[in-house]
């Protein structure tokens, strides 16, 4: 079900004084469809993925703590702002996924850079549906790719259910019944949070990936160059539990070592950096597991929000 923004989450200071240069996210986000190509928000208020992947729930309300830390953050944009409200899901995460998809594939026709709003990490297979839609209709022999900022491969088979811990296997399945080429590459990987039958399925799928000890900005570097070379399209996802605890407290699974917010900012420059520099169009990028009932102190929803602001810097649409 699709669920109109709520308005009254977009609040905060006014620099009235400051003019257009004192604006914040809630003096520019509009609620019409933009006639204009822009940033688009559209979320995912899931949290039925982690519960069938056993983890604890409350990522259902990540859409609206996110909008809430957006609103004040200074606005430093030079594009138009567009919130496209929630799909809301219950108890069938395969056709909300596919609602998402289909309203994601409509923004993307509009030529909207995509913000995706989490929600579960379930939100990655419904934001693949969204991009495939859309370039099964505009650009069919292209290569997606998917970049995912994760402690986890997420690459679990369904058991039976699909869960928001098998969202890139989905995905590699999908292609691989449609005879493409799966493009998935993983940083931030803690070793003590995937099993070595997880750690097999990644080498047997080809999956690029880097651990968390293994976090510096040359070997980031080198992946990426390798890994967008090969591509036309790019789909970027961060869930929020490959930051360290103590900075993101509130998720399913908070981790015990993880990244440093700073370190991971750099690392989306430099992708937005390449991917002007390799020719590879960013269509979506989103912010998966936030879960505020678990957060001390909006910790985690800050930095999300920190995460989505960064991303349309690098964008730079």
């Amino acid at each position: 079900m699709h669920q109109p923004p709520e308005q009254s989450l977009w609040s905060g200071r006014l620099d009235l004084e400051d003019g257009d240069a004192g604006r914040r996210w809630h003096q520019v986000v509009a609620f019409a469809q933009p006639a204009a190509p822009g940033i688009a928000l559209l979320g995912l208020a899931s949290d039925r993925g982690v519960t069938l992947n056993k983890g604890r729930p409350g990522a259902a309300a990540g859409p609206e703590a996110l909008r809430r830390n957006l609103a004040n953050l200074a606005w430093h944009h030079e594009c138009s702002l567009y919130d496209d409200g929630d799909i809301i899901v219950t108890d069938d995460l395969p056709a909300g996924q596919q609602a998402y998809g289909d309203r994601l594939a409509g923004l993307l026709q509009q030529e909207q850079f995509v913000l995706g709003l989490g929600g579960g990490h379930e939100i990655a297979w419904a934001g693949y549906l969204g991009c495939r839609q859309y370039l099964d209709a505009h650009a069919p022999g292209k290569a997606l790719g998917i970049l995912n900022l994760d402690a986890h491969f997420d690459l679990r088979r369904p058991s039976p259910d699909a869960s928001s811990g098998t969202p890139f296997y989905q995905v590699a399945q999908h292609c691989g019944d449609a005879g493409r080429a799966f493009h998935y590459a993983c940083l931030g990987v803690a070793r003590t949070a995937n099993t070595r039958a997880l750690f097999q399925r990644a080498d047997e799928l080809r999956v690029d990936y880097l651990l968390d000890t293994e976090f510096s900005l040359s070997r980031v570097e080198a992946l990426l160059r390798q890994f967008l070379s090969r591509l036309d399209y790019l789909y970027f996802t961060c869930c929020l539990d490959v930051f360290a605890a103590c900075h993101a407290p509130g998720v399913s699974a908070p981790a015990a070592l993880g990244l440093e917010p700073a370190r991971v900012i750099e690392v989306m420059q430099l992708v937005g950096e390449l991917c002007r520099e390799y020719a590879v169009t960013w269509l979506l990028a989103d912010v998966a597991e936030l879960a505020p009932v678990h957060d001390l102190d909006s910790r985690t929803a800050r930095l999300g929000a920190r995460v989505l602001d960064t991303l349309v810097a690098a964008r730079r649409y």
